[in-house]
């Protein structure tokens, strides 16, 4: 508040004139060390596991469902998986926008939209794994819940984002509260792929056998309408898995949604940022991408990026259909991601010792002969979990290094623009506008190559033609994307010895800064 702020700053400058006893001065030093309790860094931590989990299913999960158990047409499934992901992006910078405008109430400005939007999220995710028992309007039914859920979930993860600079006045607390949340976005993304994939791998998939394998002869009438009786009910039972996940998921959804709205206070005053000016979103934004470092980061973990969700997206046909693994796909998902996980400290060891550009060459390009051999060598389920491991360790390189080296790049922008400030924002969003965007084009595309190949809905097999743009999807292309990214990062400028003194120079310009504040508070007791 106003009164609060004025009255506080009243008493530095009486304290700073020598007014007040050095015994009144010192505990007001010490109440604005806060610390935040474990159970606290917990409690926020946990609310990073919704979005990772749901977005976790539905990047493995969706597309085959949507081929398999909703019998969709791959040209409508290509169409859904795009806009939906593509409106996932546009959602983000909105709802920015609408949380900046949003007034504080007494539960905040962040956790009203986290908690209002939980229960209609959980909804229209569960609705998206449920088939409407309707011959027309299927695929509007998919493509407004998906775009529905994706909205209500930007709802909470962004305002959760943003959360981390309302639970503490201390930088180094908030820096280890973002520890214990990326602990468990990694472990959420283990949880959703265990929780769909076990769930629906308990149900035999159903299939049909081609129709050349089907006699043509009276006496086989009886045998194809029990086969069609017997898939009939194993579609039923595959459907019933599916939403039995999504209702274990949602539940989940709503478990952290609680643990945090009730764990986490937020705090007003924790925000108060020492900027001059508000900051024009425009001319930030043409600076921004103006800067040769951001455009060449973002531009490699693009293509690096977009490899890897090509294989998420495409990795459980391949396993299906391509490898014969019919069964076991949901325990190669998972391999992965476990993988993932336990890796991620390792790279975090690795790039403090090693440098973050040589850890892009080191954690990525080792993902490209493995994607070679899964294709070349014959299906063997040993090969295919060794690939699986190979590729969670490049995943978690993925994972982790945007997020390391983008503060490099605005320690460059601030080094190159000292006036401009205000612009940190602006850096993370559009990178992750970038990302979903194109996630959402790839996905599309792969699945329209499928129509175009003659995929067989809910066929025991596929034709020659689709496994070939199987193979293609899995492996030429995320290797060609791969390599291109890692070419993107030559021309990248910030290597260790570049950082080293970006870093020592921005801490000179702390210094100036202080003390020419410092110099400013000892001239008040003179004003005084």
């Amino acid at each position: 508040m106003a009164g609060g702020g004025g009255a506080e700053r009243a008493g530095v400058a009486v304290a700073a004139a020598g007014l007040l006893p050095p015994a009144r001065r010192q505990p007001r030093r010490r109440e604005c060390r806060e610390r935040l309790s474990v159970c606290s860094k917990l409690c926020y931590a946990v609310g990073g596991a919704p979005y990772q989990t749901t977005g976790c299913a539905l990047g493995f999960f969706l597309q085959i469902y949507l081929l398999d158990v909703a019998q969709l047409d791959p040209f409508y499934a290509s169409i859904i998986l795009f806009v939906g992901r593509a409106w996932d992006a546009i959602t983000d910078p909105l709802v920015g926008f609408f949380i900046s405008k949003t007034p504080w109430t007494r539960f905040g400005r962040l956790m009203p939209w986290i908690i209002f939007s939980t229960p209609f999220a959980v909804i229209s995710y569960f609705l998206i794994w449920f088939v409407p028992d309707i011959s027309r309007g299927q695929v509007m039914w998919y493509l407004v819940f998906y775009c529905l859920f994706q909205t209500l979930v930007t709802c909470f993860h962004v305002p959760y984002s943003a959360l981390t600079m309302f639970i503490s006045r201390e930088q180094s607390e908030r820096d280890s509260a973002t520890a214990y949340r990326m602990t468990v976005e990694v472990l959420g993304t283990v949880l959703g792929t265990a929780i769909q994939g076990q769930i629906v791998g308990k149900v035999v998939t159903p299939c049909i056998q081609s129709p050349v394998f089907i006699s043509e002869s009276n006496a086989s009438a009886s045998m194809e309408d029990v086969n069609m009786t017997h898939y009939t009910g194993s579609l039923t039972d595959m459907r019933n898995a599916y939403m039995v996940a999504a209702g274990v998921i949602g539940g989940l959804y709503i478990l952290c949604a609680v643990i945090l709205s009730v764990g986490v206070r937020e705090k007003r005053e924790s925000s108060e940022l020492q900027s001059d000016e508000p900051v024009s979103f425009f001319r930030g934004l043409k600076l921004v991408m103006n800067h040769g470092a951001y455009i060449k980061l973002i531009t490699g973990f693009l293509f690096t990026s977009l490899a890897f969700m090509l294989l998420e997206g495409n990795f459980a046909l391949f396993c299906t259909y391509t490898l014969g693994f019919r069964n076991e796909f949901q325990n190669i998902l998972l391999v992965i991601m476990l993988s993932a996980t336990l890796t991620i400290p390792l790279w975090q060891w690795f790039l403090t010792h090693f440098g973050k550009k040589t850890a892009v060459y080191v954690g990525i390009a080792p993902a490209i002969p493995f994607l070679i051999v899964v294709v070349l060598l014959p299906s063997n389920l040993v090969v295919t979990y060794i690939v699986a491991v190979a590729a969670g360790i490049s995943v978690a390189a993925t994972f982790l290094l945007p997020w390391s080296m983008l503060p490099d790049v605005i320690d460059d922008f601030k080094l190159q623009h000292p006036d401009s400030r205000g612009h940190e924002a602006i850096f993370f969003s559009f990178y992750v506008f970038f990302t979903k965007f194109t996630s959402g084009v790839s996905l599309g595309i792969s699945t329209l190559s499928l129509d175009f190949a003659g995929y067989q809905t809910r066929g025991c097999s596929q034709p020659n033609e689709v496994n070939f743009t199987l193979k293609m999807l899995v492996s030429a292309v995320p290797v060609g994307l791969i390599l291109l990214g890692l070419l993107l990062f030559k021309l990248y400028p910030i290597d260790e010895e570049k950082r080293r003194e970006n870093k020592k120079a921005l801490q000179d310009l702390r210094e100036e800064s202080n003390s020419s504040s410092e110099s400013d508070n000892t001239e008040l007791p003179s004003v005084v």
